[in-house]
């Protein structure tokens, strides 16, 4: 077991049982630079930078600066470009990194005045797209630059007025060989629903624009996200696939040719690896030819129907298709031709599930298939039917099985638009021969110590001879959950005895595999505040060194 530093010991564990507590961690202490780093600013530099410290405090060797440049830099790398840049008024050793690294990531919402009014206000926004143009421009500076770019992060908001300062940047370095790749999402905050057919209209015209202004944009493009972009004026195809040649990686949320259009993306030539797809009011989307997509996300479709069909996609190898209001289809018929599939997941969103009852058909498909994520199963439904998907696939390496409990949408929180849940009806005639051979590792999300779940497990274990890893997870904190201030006792096995007494159902005299209970954090800073508050809490800024 993992204890939190000070805690006494605990007590011995089953044997092949390991218990994973997520602590809440302990806030570092404040020193003056973490409180300059997280204070907000309304530009790269301000005054706030070069304010003076106290010499007792600071007292002692700056060890950071010591290390070399090579590890300066992979420190930074982990932090935001902004924050980044302002370690070089630090002292005269950090003075030159920023303009070192190979990455950068520049990000609109570092920029934002903080606390930021909700809805954000306009205002706000240009205000960051200012400071997001004059940081571009200092760590574009070719005088100040020493090396190549390898790549460029970019994350902005569409006002044009800004787009006309930061698309010469970005033009001039590419033709000059200092960028190689960019990276760039165009941001919205306003929710898709409250955007009007003209406004998402108007969105597309602007980028297309952008595009036409600077071209050398397009001669890099590797990875390109938009939301709330109507392309109902204009060619899809041709702005996404014919123009943007070096793209790797399309993420679309809200972005569409017009409610209920079909979508056919024929793209030989295309470099495209990766595409996802999110709330976009397509009736289907035809795969004609991507010969080097390896993975497709759908995400909340309109269709009444499979929304997606497949020609040639050899290298397809992941698949994740995510909705919850949604009538039953075939999940043989949308993977039809399909035969490379590795990695699928398949997530209900708490609702009634979308697949019609099949096993045999899935076979052909299911051929490769190494890892199943079954997510969103509403708490009260069966899960054996689950099972069946396992018998179309023998192959099969790790299966992940997620629990969906929200208060957020039941009783009165839910919806009125939204249907009633069913249970899902699966007819199914299993033997020895449904054995699962190859199956390592079984992952469980949201346990709960229900009757149903236990009975789910142990018939894992039975089918399951090399089953090598059980995992039990606490199910995850929900936003909209919270904000109801409802509450709800976790049926989590968090006490050693509750997880003993499960251990003690789930083997049963049956062979033992790693049991593991895995409790989520209640508190979590990101990996980047984590990063910047070691490097930056050990930093010991000397009056010297700032000279």
């Amino acid at each position: 077991a993992l204890s939190p530093p000070g805690s006494p010991p605990a007590r011995r564990q089953p044997r092949g049982v390991t218990l994973i507590v997520a602590q809440r961690p302990r806030k570092p202490a404040s020193t003056p630079a973490m409180a300059a780093a997280q204070e907000p600013r309304s530009g790269l530099f301000s005054a706030g930078d070069f304010r003076t410290y106290n010499p007792k405090q600071l007292n002692g060797e700056d060890r950071l600066s010591m290390l070399t440049d090579d590890i300066l830099l992979s420190i930074l790398g982990r932090v935001s470009s902004r924050t980044a840049a302002r370690t070089s008024v630090l002292s005269t050793r950090w003075k030159h990194l920023p303009w070192l690294l190979p990455e950068l990531s520049i990000d609109v919402k570092d920029f934002l005045s903080a606390p930021c009014a909700d809805p954000m206000e306009e205002n706000d926004m240009e205000q960051a797209m200012k400071s997001l143009a004059k940081a571009t421009r200092s760590l574009l500076d070719k005088q100040r630059r020493e090396s190549t770019i390898s790549s460029l992060h970019l994350k902005l908001y569409l006002f044009n007025a800004f787009l006309c300062e930061v698309g010469p940047l970005i033009g001039d370095a590419i033709d000059s060989g200092l960028l190689k790749d960019l990276d760039l999402s165009v941001l919205d905050e306003t929710e898709p629903l409250d955007h009007s057919e003209e406004e998402m209209q108007q969105r597309a015209q602007d980028i297309d624009a952008f595009f036409t202004a600077y071209p050398s944009v397009l001669h890099c493009l590797t990875k390109l996200s938009l939301k709330n972009v109507g392309f109902d004026k204009l060619d899809m195809h041709h702005v996404l696939f014919d123009c943007c040649k070096q793209l790797k990686h399309l993420s679309l949320h809200h972005c569409d040719t017009g409610s209920y259009s079909l979508f056919k993306i024929d793209a030989p030539d295309s470099k495209l690896c990766v595409l996802e797809i999110g709330m976009c009011r397509f009736l289907r989307i035809d795969l004609v030819c991507l010969p080097k997509l390896e993975k497709l996300v759908c995400d909340t479709w309109v269709s009444r129907c499979a929304p997606l069909t497949f020609g040639f996609v050899p290298s397809l190898g992941e698949l994740e298709l995510s909705c919850g209001e949604q009538n039953g289809f075939k999940l043989s018929e949308l993977l039809h031709g399909v035969t490379g599939i590795h990695t699928l997941t398949l997530d209900f969103q708490g609702e009634t599930l979308w697949l019609q009852p099949e096993v045999e058909e899935l076979r052909t498909a299911f051929s490769k298939l190494r890892k199943l994520f079954v997510c969103g199963i509403f708490v009260e439904f069966d899960i054996l039917w689950t099972t069946a998907l396992l018998v179309a696939a023998p192959s099969i390496e790790m299966l992940h099985i997620e629990v969906w409990e929200h208060t957020c949408d039941v009783g009165e929180a839910r919806p009125a638009s939204y249907h009633d849940r069913r249970n899902p009806r699966w007819e199914m005639h299993l033997d020895s021969s449904s054995e699962n051979r190859l199956l390592k590792e079984l992952e469980f999300a949201g346990f709960k110590s229900l009757e149903q779940q236990f009975t789910f497990i142990r018939y894992m274990l039975e089918q399951s001879p090399n089953l090598q890893k059980i995992v039990l997870r606490d199910e995850e904190q929900c936003d909209d959950c919270d904000a109801l201030k409802v509450p709800r006792p976790s049926r989590f096995p968090r006490k050693e005895d509750e997880q003993e007494m499960v251990v003690k159902r789930i083997r049963d005299g049956m062979f033992s595999p790693e049991i593991i209970f895995y409790e989520h954090m209640t508190y979590l800073t990101t990996s980047t505040m984590n990063n910047l508050q070691v490097t930056l809490s050990s930093l010991e800024i000397t009056n010297e060194a700032r000279r």
